[in-house]
């Protein structure tokens, strides 16, 4: 046998791999779950961005491979949609690189950046593809932890400790900050002067802060950049994508944006990796970005009806959360009779056939809770409520 690279040691199958194969031979023995785990919208894009892809997948000059950068199309509308939504300039002949969905850009950063040793601050709670990747490239993964007290953001001088340290060891240098708001998994926005000293804070230690920055039109009336407070793209390289606001996961279009030295970088990296995306995908990605208010408008007026059922839910499961968060998610506190939102969990996908997320897999600070999503339409949240009502106690 062939042994699998050291790169992969500690890392595991991704958490949502594993759980839909269990999931799905439940389904199969005629269990019928209901999934609120993953975020994967369940609305459609809206039809002008069906209609533009079938129209230029008709054309057939639109088949070859593209250009590694991303079509001109595409740039062009990443920086309109930057300065009409986020009031931020870009250059789209330099600042912005198309990517096959956001989560394949937070590997080609860590690729592109890290040497075996270097060390990345990562969030925890946070998207588990943060660790994993700093992992694969050889880096060391620096926790910092946010909790509840101090409403889910980090504390800056508990960065400056954890950098100093990891100098110190000699091991290698602190080079990124992953750093995602509106946050997932607990839907928290940013404090605007924290951001600020956020900023400052990686300008001093030439940190450069990965900003992840996928939700921010979800339930949220003021979404924003972080270019907001480093409009010369010094220290921040932003990731964002299509897949949640215009409801195009399965699409794979995100983007990152930030100066053109970064941009040429990582380039460097990905252009290695692909041959571009579907020329018709990135018209129609370019079609999406030119949507009004009234697209978000009504998307949000059903996140919200959606997020009123799954407060209820959570309520029956005797979970406390935050009213204001944001996001297609809610994030809440499992109550105290639960070792874990892993016991949780699966109590209520044992006996009431609901699969609810356990909030550790998001790192040991989200142990106590857990989150739902609200990407399933009213009637089957209507009928998850139902199934944990039937279910009466849940205790294990």
């Amino acid at each position: 046998m062939i042994g699998v690279a050291d790169r992969l040691n500690g890392i595991g199958e991704y958490y949502f791999s594993t759980k839909l194969r269990e999931i799905e031979a439940l389904n199969k023995a005629g269990q019928q779950v209901i999934n609120l785990g993953i975020g994967s919208p369940d609305m459609p894009p809206h039809p002008d961005v069906v209609q533009t892809l079938h129209d230029e997948a008709l054309k057939p000059n639109t088949h070859a491979y593209q250009s590694y950068k991303g079509s001109a199309v595409l740039r062009d509308a990443v920086a309109a949609f930057y300065k009409e939504w986020y009031k931020v300039s870009v250059d789209p002949q330099t600042e912005v690189l198309p990517l096959i969905g956001s989560k394949e850009g937070i590997m080609h950063i860590c690729m592109t950046y890290l040497n075996q040793g270097d060390a990345a601050l990562i969030p925890n709670p946070g998207y588990p593809t943060y660790s994993s990747a700093v992992k694969i490239t050889g880096g060391a993964v620096l926790s910092y932890g946010l909790d509840e007290a101090h409403g889910w953001h980090p504390v800056i001088s508990d960065w400056e400790k954890l950098v100093q340290d990891y100098r110190k060891s000699g091991k290698g240098q602190v080079k990124l900050l992953f750093l995602n708001y509106p946050h997932m998994p607990t839907g928290q926005l940013p404090d605007k002067s924290l951001l600020a000293d956020i900023v400052a804070f990686a300008r001093q230690e030439q940190i450069l802060i990965i900003h992840d920055n996928p939700y921010s039109f979800i339930l949220n009336d003021e979404p924003m950049s972080l270019f907001e407070f480093d409009p010369e793209k010094e220290v921040v390289v932003e990731l964002n994508s299509l897949s949640k606001s215009h409801n195009m996961a399965g699409w794979r279009v995100g983007m990152i944006v930030a100066a053109a030295d970064h941009i040429n970088a990582i380039l460097r990296f990905k252009s290695n990796m692909d041959s571009g995306m579907f020329l018709p995908v990135q018209v129609a990605a370019a079609k999406a970005l030119q949507l009004d208010r009234n697209w978000f408008n009504q998307v949000n007026e059903i996140y919200s009806q959606r997020k009123q059922q799954a407060l209820r839910l959570l309520d029956l499961l005797g979970c406390r959360y935050a009213e204001g968060q944001v996001g297609m998610f809610v994030w809440a506190r499992i109550p105290a009779e639960y070792a874990s939102g892993f016991e949780l969990s699966d109590a209520v996908l044992q006996k009431a056939r609901v699969f609810i997320t356990p909030g550790g897999i998001f790192g040991d600070a989200g142990n106590n809770y857990v989150r739902v999503s609200l990407c399933s339409k009213q009637h089957v949240l209507e009928e998850a409520i139902e199934r944990v009502v039937s279910a009466g106690n849940l205790n294990v």
